[in-house]
């Protein structure tokens, strides 16, 4: 955790000098990938040593994948050989490691990498294998047409901005800010003769990286001083369980859950300000005209505190592996893409039982609250109190139902997780099971969904 730590603050150091020296002004789109992946392959070795061997080993086997498969199989291909490896890597970490405790290990930096292999397969599928009519608006808008390079192809997987905590970002993206266009495609999208500038802005990230860096402080801060004083592993103590009321026990479940989350806000949060002091992650302007870098940003905090439904909690946490899901198995899925979703979810984040637990109860919670949303939401928008009331109770049911499902995820192990839904009398599992029984489910628009294009050929022919 030291060397993630070190590696990391090194390589907002290295952002920074990256972005001022060798800015696309002043260097090569070569020269700038070759550091960027030198820098990339150093960090890990330097963070994981040996261990590093597994990533190149994986960027390799992939590389082989991309040139020889044929495009209509090569984001199969390179899916199962990816999500295979991971996998594997997966069941000898428990070896590795100590079963039950959670270690920075060379996992982490795989994880990310099978986002990316995947990630781009898929993409140049459907750049190279699929019609555009075929597509929906945001594939047709990431698909990449052309095979990357060797240089290319390293560059975008090992760089020294994501190498160690991520976050997975488009293929296209990632090659626009390396040639130094993407700001310039973020910037063309705003009419500034409108707003009094005779020529485009020139917008700096120091700000955002500024502020990022208060959060990654206040984080680590939060991490120190309230995750080791609310474990998790209390709410199944014998003591506890034995002299605390049930609401009592939902209260303090809450507390140690949201201690757990510094950890994940600093380490996120860091990332974020690494590609944003290399100059990436420019997202556009706002409606109030101020420049944005949240292009690559994994959280949103304010809409994960204040979430009212499962759906918008979900949506603002580990935003770009829930956009890497959307992309490579829901919009691509034949059926029930939900539930292949979570259970994808859960294959990628490892073998612990705990993890299992955890996406398997979030599919039913999801499906229930989506169950509720459509049946009763409705009924409360007619006034501003009932909309209020309404929102409250949300807030309230979504924390708890959060932390319900999470606290697996953090025990990891089957018997503290059954330990654990018994003290809670499973009444997240009950009350879900109940919903669904009740309340009449509305087909999901996934399910008879089409590219837009044929859509709109189809209803032509129809009229």
């Amino acid at each position: 955790q030291i060397n993630f730590v070190a590696c990391q603050l090194f390589a907002l150091l290295a952002a920074f000098w990256f972005r001022i020296y060798l800015g696309p002004s002043h260097a090569s789109s070569a020269v700038r990938h070759a550091f960027a992946t030198l820098f990339g392959i150093y960090f890990a070795v330097f963070c994981f040593g040996w261990y590093s061997i597994h990533l190149f080993v994986l960027v390799m086997m992939n590389y082989g994948i991309m040139n020889m498969a044929s495009i209509p199989n090569i984001h199969r291909y390179s899916f199962v050989v990816a999500m295979g490896y991971l996998t594997l890597c997966h069941i000898s970490r428990i070896y590795i490691f100590h079963y039950g405790i959670l270690t920075t290990d060379f996992s982490g930096p795989l994880m990310i990498i099978t986002q990316k292999i995947t990630t781009l397969a898929c993409q140049l599928h459907d750049g190279i294998g699929r019609q555009a009519e075929e597509l929906t608006a945001e594939q047709n808008r990431l698909a990449v047409k052309t095979r990357p390079s060797l240089l290319e192809y390293l560059s975008y997987l090992l760089n020294f901005m994501s190498i160690i905590a991520g976050p997975c970002s488009n293929y296209k993206d990632y090659i626009a800010f390396i040639e130094g266009r993407h700001v310039h495609m973020k910037l063309l999208e705003v009419n500034w003769k409108q707003k009094g500038y005779d020529r485009l802005p020139d917008p700096s990230p120091t700000g955002a990286v500024m502020y990022k860096l208060c959060i990654t402080l206040v984080s680590l801060i939060l991490f120190l001083t309230l995750t080791k004083n609310f474990p998790m592993a209390y709410i199944i103590d014998n003591e506890f369980l034995d002299k605390t009321p049930f609401l009592s026990r939902l209260g303090y479940l809450y507390v140690v859950t949201q201690a757990a989350k510094p950890k994940y806000y600093f380490a996120w949060t860091l990332a974020d300000a690494v590609n944003n002091a290399a100059g990436y992650g420019f997202s556009g302007v706002d409606e109030r005209g101020t420049f944005r870098w949240d292009l690559l940003s994994n959280l949103n905090i304010w809409n994960i505190e204040t979430a009212t439904s499962f759906k918008m909690y979900i949506e603002n946490w580990n935003i770009q592996t829930a956009a890497w899901l959307k992309r490579v198995c829901y919009d691509r899925a034949p059926w029930y893409p939900t539930a292949l979703t979570f259970i994808l979810s859960a294959l990628w984040h490892g073998i612990y039982p705990g993890y299992y637990f955890t996406f398997l109860t979030g599919i039913l919670i999801t499906l229930a609250a989506r169950a509720i949303r459509n049946n009763c939401r409705h009924y409360f928008l007619s006034s501003v109190p009932l909309k209020i009331a309404y929102d409250v109770v949300t807030w309230v049911v979504t924390q708890l139902a959060v932390c319900y499902t999470v606290a697996p995820f953090v025990m990891l192990a089957v018997e503290p997780t059954i330990k654990f839904y018994k003290s809670m009398y499973f009444h997240m599992h009950i009350l879900s099971i109940l919903v669904l029984l009740m309340l009449p489910i509305r087909p999901q628009a996934h399910s008879i969904r089409k590219p837009q294009n044929q859509a709109m050929q189809n209803s032509v022919k129809s009229k």
